[in-house]
């Protein structure tokens, strides 16, 4: 049996640096010293020694057990480490190589037209405000100088939650808000989402809009005039003729549209301005004294202006865009453009 282990010793030992991977230096572990294995049937053999001969074979077996058991070792930490080589050689990065551009979103165009029209009277001193979407009846209608029997109040226009709760349907009753809150003087610009029981290809059921509002001792129209006319020059370009019409809004006494050149066709008439030169851009007009009444605002000491317009309007006219639905639809070809 002693020459048996001797052989049994030196064919492992070359096994073992025979193997070429991993899985085939496992397999001669288990050939050696698996419940099978050539080691293991030659200790099951032991039993069958005299009681003089078990302690030098037992001595033999467990030398051999020790000696194969440090070459497996260090044979599988040789093989590792040439695997390691192997994948680092094969997987290393070219540092010269160009970058791959990693792709980015970018700010959808109702929100770039938001922005730069609040960075526009930011520049003028007006403060940002907001309110809530779900809005009271006193701050939508009754504060605004629009009485229970006012055709705004239709169902036809708003979306009605109760009896004394709507969604808003212009962002004016930041106004009525902030005045509560706060004594003249007051520039505040309220951006935020309406809602509108309409839809076609230049309204939607849900769009944005920004309100403003101007409240000290001393305000005229003239003072409108200027913020307004100031601010189409900054946002759609110098070199625009501006024109203020006579209008109606229940809140403002005088009231006015505000129309700019064509940005289209300069003014020459085209599909766009329906062949009149003019595009509307915008409603405003000195709020109205009863408006003041509500919010407990001397009428004798003080005046101010408001104005409001379509986020999405001066948008379409900004990029040239024909249907307001393509800022809702997702579409990415045209979300790309911005």
């Amino acid at each position: 049996m002693e020459e048996r282990i001797k052989q049994l010793q030196q064919e492992a030992i070359s096994a073992l640096h025979q193997a070429d991977d991993l899985i085939a230096l496992q397999d001669v572990r288990v050939k050696i010293l698996g419940k099978k294995g050539s080691l293991t049937e030659v200790m099951k053999g032991m039993r069958d020694l005299s009681a003089e001969e078990r302690p030098a074979i037992g001595a033999l077996v467990n030398a051999f057990k020790d000696q194969f058991e440090s070459s497996f070792i260090a044979r599988q930490l040789e093989l590792q480490q040439r695997d390691i080589a192997a994948k680092l050689a094969s997987e290393k990065i070219d540092v010269t190589l160009p970058g791959r551009k990693t792709a980015s979103g970018s700010l959808h165009p109702v929100t770039l037209v938001t922005n730069e029209v609040v960075e526009i009277f930011s520049r003028l001193g007006f403060a940002v405000a907001e309110g809530p979407e779900i809005e009271e009846d006193f701050y939508n209608f009754e504060a605004l100088n629009i009485p229970k029997d006012h055709p705004a109040r239709d169902m036809q226009d708003t979306f009605y939650i109760s009896d004394d709760r709507v969604l808003r349907t212009h962002t004016s009753p930041v106004q009525i808000r902030t005045m509560v809150k706060h004594k003249p003087p007051i520039r505040i610009i309220a951006p935020g989402t309406v809602y509108r029981r309409d839809s076609d290809l230049t309204h939607s059921p849900m769009f944005h809009q920004v309100e403003g509002f101007l409240v000290d001792k001393r305000v005229t129209f003239g003072d409108l005039k200027g913020v307004l006319t100031h601010f189409l020059n900054e946002f759609f370009g110098k070199g625009h003729n501006v024109r203020f019409r006579p209008s109606f809004f229940p809140f403002t006494e005088p009231s006015a549209e505000v129309d700019i050149e064509c940005v289209i066709c300069g003014g020459k008439g085209c599909r766009v301005c329906g062949k009149t030169g003019w595009l509307e851009i915008l409603g405003c007009g000195m709020i109205d004294p009863e408006v003041f009444k509500s919010v407990d605002y001397d009428v004798d000491k003080y005046s101010g202006f408001a104005f409001g317009m379509g986020l999405e309007r001066i948008a379409m006219l900004k990029y040239g865009v024909n249907d307001l639905r393509l800022f809702f639809d997702n579409d990415l070809r045209f979300l790309k453009q911005f």
